[in-house]
């Protein structure tokens, strides 16, 4: 479990499905411009930065290529990076082909599955939240596929060209991929992630469950003691979470 002191008078902040370049990069503009003036605005007190995955809404790493684009939101993680302040990333669903440009071009460590993190004494279980819990069964499925390493070596026998175009036409198309089918509340019953933060509650004490992939800015207690969060998105909420070092919030970006 990582740990991370945050002094008096900073924060931790938190992000998740910006899907940048959907539907058109010319249409995702404004959102990314929108993002990275966040990312600045929250530099001056940032202990560190999670984003949890889908900041893309297409990423394929070839070995000497990456998508056009996102220069803007590169440069002003580079920069933070630079200044010393952690930034930590999640794969999301659309971005899980990461493979090291992240690491070695931005110093911001990537993680593929859930990772426990504890902030001064609050414990944080934190994951994009895509194939957890009892159901997604649709996307559990097409993600045996895409991470299937047969399937990764054929994709990534495509022109880049091909490839790209091809991966950004399924992201938007592929209602799976997408999630545009169910991202509406379900009710705390059907919530399936809510489901999956209680039976893991069963095994280990956590304070705050902390996911994306749902689209939807929730936060519903658990028990006395343990919070579920799910931090909505840079498409329709702009909502993001912020953690003053005892309490998470959600907060709505206004610029």
């Amino acid at each position: 479990m990582e740990k991370i002191t945050v002094a008096k008078g900073k924060k931790v902040y938190f992000a998740s499905d910006n899907h940048l370049g959907a539907p058109t990069m010319e249409e995702s503009r404004p959102r990314e411009k929108k993002f990275v003036a966040w990312l600045d605005h929250i530099k001056q007190d940032a202990a560190a930065i999670f984003l949890l995955g889908d900041l893309f809404d297409f990423w394929f790493e070839y070995k000497t290529v990456v998508p056009k684009g996102y220069t803007r939101t590169l440069g002003k993680l580079a920069e933070l990076t630079d200044a010393g302040i952690p930034v930590y990333f999640f794969v999301g669903n659309h971005d899980l082909w990461m493979h090291g440009y992240f690491e070695e071009e931005l110093n911001i460590p990537v993680f593929h599955k859930p990772q426990q993190f504890k902030l001064n004494d609050t414990i944080f279980f934190i994951g994009h939240g895509d194939g957890l819990g009892p159901d997604d069964k649709g996307f559990k499925r097409m993600k045996k596929v895409f991470t299937n390493p047969v399937s990764k070596w054929f994709f990534n026998w495509l022109h880049p060209d091909l490839g790209v175009k091809l991966g950004k036409y399924l992201s938007v198309k592929n209602k799976l991929i997408s999630g545009d089918d169910d991202a509406k509340f379900l009710g705390e019953d059907k919530e399936w992630l809510v489901q999956y933060a209680k039976r893991k509650l069963e095994q280990d004490h956590y304070d705050y469950f902390v996911f994306g992939h749902r689209h939807l800015p929730l936060t519903i207690a658990l028990n006395d003691k343990a919070t579920y969060v799910n931090l909505g998105d840079w498409i329709n909420y702009f909502t993001y979470g912020v953690f003053d070092g005892n309490t998470l919030t959600l907060e709505t970006y206004k610029p």
